[in-house]
């Protein structure tokens, strides 16, 4: 089993950049695609992006696509969600989860605990 952990939230100012990341530990880490959500309160969690095993394939969210860049550095056990132009919607607790298959999984079985990410306006 997979052990996962963001870091990197925090308060930021509309229009500024946040990087998350998300350190994985307890098994191989590189063989499956990886997803970064987001729950912001009174609603349900939402996909953001996700990332494929060997970090070629990317998806986004369309409310994201263009601002958000998902990535991930096998040799360091990390997935990354590099966040520019932030907006107030995008205040949220983030999670990354690992996918149940190597480029298109279709259940996300580990989840993190989570790291808010709140933008100011």
């Amino acid at each position: 089993q997979v052990q996962l952990v963001e870091s990197g939230g925090g308060l930021v100012q509309a229009g500024g950049s946040l990087r998350l990341s998300c350190a994985a530990s307890g098994r191989t880490f590189s063989s499956y695609a990886m997803g970064w959500f987001r729950q912001a309160p009174g609603k349900e969690r939402e996909f953001v992006a996700r990332i494929n095993w060997s970090g070629d394939s990317t998806w986004y969210a369309n409310l994201v696509k263009g601002r958000f860049t998902i990535s991930r550095n096998n040799a360091k056990n990390t997935v990354y969600l590099q966040m520019n132009s932030l907006k107030p919607e995008d205040t949220a607790v983030y999670y990354c989860a690992e996918g149940d298959s190597p480029n298109f999984p279709t259940n996300y079985n580990t989840w993190g605990q989570g790291t808010q990410v709140t933008v100011s306006s």
